[in-house]
């Protein structure tokens, strides 16, 4: 079905949002607050529809033509069609305004979303290298909606040396995989690789498979952050804007910094939770008598072990939680995946003695749920910011500072 819509506004994810004759919502994806768009319907239920833009009729003043010639068939980079200095713009409205609908509170007057370059950012990015019938070795990343594999030769967003490595050596990593897993290279396969650039000349990648002989020389690297070397690798999360990432370390310290100095945390503890390599305490390791950091996952364990001197635990946050009573006024960090925390790890810091609480999300959603459960328990929301950290996607991480 063809239809002529009104966009009333763009809603999480980066859809426009408009309503049918019979007054169901529609997402619509490519359209822009204000346009009137004719749109291709692909998703039809009760409640609520998707669709395409296939014209704009009129258009909104800070459409962009989208610079990438993969723009709609690669899974990444949706927003492009809007200004790229208009993104965080957009993106405060939308989280002022799902904070409001989600969690009943106002954000700040002074929310702000901090940016950095718009293109070229991406230290850190997921690969698939793959064999033609022919033998020729192509990469490329998958499909939106799909497994297949749409190819480039210069990623946009992608840093320069991130896309120079791949030119030069996908071929060579495909050739190591073949003759580590000892099949035959005419074969047709594909091989997802994990690349990282850590920002001072080293380019490290994974794939599954790799051998451990290879895996301290390829996969492992050293990033220096708000002076502190810290280790990673290529197979382990770690953050994907490195020219950004000090705005976010900075915001962490200051909330630290403040905690301290009005009383509401002491230096006893710091409990960092979801820690990855130990990122955070790493950065903040000097400022706390005692450090925890809790990570379930053993790869990031390992490079907290020598990232950090410290009580480095390897297990659920929830686990840990509800098997150590936090009796200090400590300080928390919780930085946990999408899904936000469990119920279980909310609410045992519900019930420890933690008066404050920073909480770093990639996900507004989760965010305003768990915001809502900890205002309930009394908990007050200090400060709250924004970090556009994938410039052209709908993403935006977020730091709380919340306290009791």
């Amino acid at each position: 079905m063809i239809l002529d819509l009104r966009i009333e506004k763009l809603v999480q994810g980066g859809e426009g949002m408009a309503r049918l004759p019979d007054g169901r919502v529609c997402f619509v994806q490519g359209a822009l607050p204000g346009e009137l768009c004719t749109v291709e319907l692909l998703q039809n239920k009760k409640d609520f529809t998707r669709g395409r833009v296939v014209k704009v009729i009129e258009k909104c003043p800070d459409r962009a033509q989208p610079k990438c010639p993969l723009y709609g068939k690669c899974g990444g980079c949706s927003l492009q069609h809007l200004e790229s200095d208009k993104q965080a713009l957009y993106s405060e409205r939308v989280e002022r305004e799902n904070f409001k609908r989600l969690a009943h509170v106002e954000l700040p007057e002074n929310f702000v979303i901090h940016t950095g370059p718009a293109w070229g950012y991406r230290n850190r990015a997921r690969v698939v290298i793959a064999s033609s019938k022919d033998g020729k070795v192509r990469y490329g990343f998958r499909m939106q909606k799909s497994n297949g594999i749409v190819s480039f030769e210069n990623c946009l967003v992608l840093t320069p040396a991130l896309n120079e490595f791949l030119k030069s050596n996908a071929s060579r990593i495909y050739d190591e995989f073949v003759r580590s897993q000892s099949v035959n290279r005419k074969k047709v396969l594909e091989l997802d690789v994990n690349l990282f650039d850590n920002g001072n000349g080293k380019v490290s990648y994974y794939y599954k498979g790799m051998p451990a002989s290879d895996f301290e020389k390829k996969a492992v690297s050293i990033v220096e952050v708000a002076g502190k070397r810290i280790q990673s690798d290529a197979s382990v999360f770690f953050q994907s804007n490195l020219q950004l990432l000090p705005e976010l370390v900075k915001a962490v310290q200051d909330a630290v910094d403040e905690g301290l100095a009005n009383g509401e945390a002491s230096d006893a503890w710091l409990i960092d939770l979801f820690s990855g390599v130990g990122f955070f305490a790493t950065i903040l390791k000097d400022h706390f008598k005692k450090i925890t950091t809790v990570e379930r996952d053993e790869g990031c364990l390992k490079h907290a072990n020598v990232n950090l001197f410290a009580e480095n635990v390897s297990a659920p946050a929830e686990d840990w939680l509800a098997e150590n009573v936090v009796d200090v006024p400590a300080t928390l960090i919780v930085d946990p995946p999408r899904t936000g925390l469990p119920p279980s790890a909310l609410d045992a810091i519900v019930k420890s003695s933690v008066n404050r609480l920073i909480y770093v999300s990639c996900d507004p959603v989760t965010l305003a749920r768990d915001f809502a459960k900890f205002r309930d328990a009394g908990f007050a929301l200090k400060r709250a910011e924004g970090f556009a950290f994938y410039p052209q996607t709908p993403h935006l991480e977020m730091m709380f500072v919340l306290s009791r």
